[in-house]
């Protein structure tokens, strides 16, 4: 294999671009003039094992050795917190995510802030880390570059045809021919692929909202940990000072430069503000992003199975920041014929020709 073209400059197209250009030459086309403009620039930037479902827990505990050996994460910690009118709820969250119990003086001790007349549960995992996204998504960058591969901004694909032998792939920043194409375009992935003549998966776009709100109280805020609502109906996280809360809503959208919906935002704070005593005054910022899922929720990698010469680093949903680099070293030992270390089973259940036997 001579030649590989990666689509998409997120978190999925520079880390892929990394795994792959020690064996190939490797050009990175993203369509704005940044690296990680969209989903991957917009991301809560936290680190759990126990966040997804099977199979991404595997991509996410196969990444775990080179977010920490990295230096990519820091500690923050989560506190899941439940009511009396949430409990199964409540229950559910903690049989999933693998949080012990610490009652209301304990969670309190952690966030002081917290409403003891509507708060009645509460458990904490401190194994949850921040993840320094900006760094991740350069450093993989940087790494691809080290290799001698081309990362090219402001290249928006505009056709692909596939010749006898190779792909002519057009864009605005000119034409490039190649041996195989990687598409890791994020929320566009279908388009891509439709664009190219390959059959789409039905990835799903949800768009997720955030504001951004002073610290409340004047506290220091700097050492609490991420704070989720039963069933995850909305989640805070302190961020440089202040506090970004979400609604952590899933509307669908079409691919776009995704934006938050003032009422959808309104909402989220007022669940929050439920569970909380300092009243929420002023919204500093908000912004959103699309989240892409496969139809079964579960990252798509590797070959096409009806084209092989054109693969797929797609559908990360909410888990792309942590489970990058297990998810690249996978989907570049497909794409290279090299045998994962993943276990077989859960390399099975991320392949593209899941949805095709």
């Amino acid at each position: 294999m001579n030649d590989i073209l990666v689509i998409g400059g997120g978190i999925a197209g520079t880390s892929v671009a990394a795994r792959l250009a020690p064996h190939a030459s490797v050009t990175l086309l993203e369509m704005e003039d940044a690296l990680a403009y969209h989903t991957s620039g917009r991301s809560a930037a936290l680190f759990e094992e126990n966040y997804g479902k099977p199979a991404v827990k595997a991509l996410n505990r196969a990444s775990a050795a080179y977010h920490k050996e990295g230096g990519y994460l820091s500690p923050r910690g989560f506190l899941l917190l439940g009511t009396a009118q949430d409990r199964e709820l409540y229950e559910s969250d903690l049989a999933e995510m693998g949080a012990e119990e610490v009652g209301l003086t304990g969670a309190m001790d952690m966030v002081p802030i917290l409403n003891g007349g509507v708060v009645t549960h509460a458990a904490y995992n401190p194994n949850a880390q921040d993840i320094d996204t900006d760094r991740l998504v350069q450093d993989f960058a940087k790494e691809a570059r080290r290799h001698g591969a081309q990362v090219i901004t402001g290249a928006q694909v505009t056709a692909i045809t596939k010749t006898a032998q190779r792909w002519r792939v057009e864009s605005t920043s000119g034409i490039y021919e190649t041996d195989m194409i990687v598409n890791a375009a994020g929320a566009w992935a279908d388009e891509i692929a439709t664009t190219a003549g390959v059959a789409p998966f039905g990835l799903t776009q949800f768009r997720r909202s955030v504001a951004r709100l002073p610290a409340p109280g004047g506290h220091d805020i700097r050492s609490w940990p991420l704070i989720f609502g039963a069933g995850e109906t909305w989640y805070a996280k302190p961020d440089a000072g202040k506090l970004i809360v979400s609604p952590a809503e899933e509307h669908p959208m079409t691919p776009h430069d995704a934006w938050a919906d003032d009422m959808v935002l309104a909402e989220g704070i007022a669940r929050y503000q439920a569970h909380v005593i300092d009243e929420v005054t002023r919204v500093e910022s908000s912004w959103a992003g699309l989240r892409t899922f496969a139809p079964d929720r579960v990252l798509v990698l590797g070959r096409d199975p009806s084209e092989p010469s054109f693969a797929w680093c797609a559908g990360q949903g909410g888990y792309g920041m942590q489970s990058a680099p297990g998810a690249s070293q996978l989907c570049a030992d497909l794409i290279l014929g090299r045998t994962p270390e993943i276990d077989a089973g859960v390399v099975e259940s991320l392949k593209p020709d899941r949805f095709r036997r």
